[in-house]
């Protein structure tokens, strides 16, 4: 059994990204894993201050949301990054979460990565989403990106049901 951690960041409950989040951990936990889901949106989590007060400590002055999700992130086997793309990148609360593990980062070793980006464009366009969320894990000991589900072609809240992505999302939390 492993332990799954789903970090939805679109702020935008039961979109499209969220609907691929539940397909994956619908998955995940048929195959037997724990499975843990968080909505990035509803935590407090402030941005970086590049203050590098966490050096040595290895704990962030700022006291937020942010600590509870780093210890989750280190314990974690399976890491799904899920965002909405939003002018060619991740939206900011994914962004801001992955900059704040800042003090801890190099402890997030040997996981196995997912990414999940949804966008009303092709997956060509989105490209960019999945190369910064891969800039995100090449930091990191031992990371493994295993599967990259692109939701493309989808605006409006739910489009993604008919497409394949729904079915791929699923197909990986089952193998993860």
């Amino acid at each position: 059994m492993k332990k799954v951690l789903i970090l939805a960041g679109s702020p935008r409950k039961g979109g499209n990204s969220d609907i691929l989040c539940d397909a994956f951990a619908k998955g995940a936990a048929e195959a037997g894993h724990q499975v843990e889901k968080i909505y990035v949106q509803q935590l407090r989590i402030g941005g970086c201050m590049a203050c590098y007060g966490c050096r040595g400590t290895g704990v962030c002055v700022q006291k937020d949301d942010m600590a509870s999700v780093l210890e989750k992130l280190i314990a974690a086997d399976v890491i799904v990054l899920a965002t909405p793309v939003y002018f060619y990148s991740m939206d900011g609360q994914m962004k801001t979460l992955i900059d704040r593990t800042l003090p801890r980062y190099t402890e997030i070793r040997d996981k196995e990565f997912y990414f999940i980006a949804t966008a009303a464009a092709g997956a060509g366009a989105m490209q960019r989403t999945m190369d910064a969320l891969e800039g995100f894990t090449d930091c990191l000991p031992g990371a493994v990106v295993r599967d990259r589900i692109f939701g493309h072609g989808v605006y409006q809240k739910g489009e993604v049901e008919g497409t394949g992505a729904v079915q791929q999302a699923y197909q990986d939390g089952k193998k993860a």
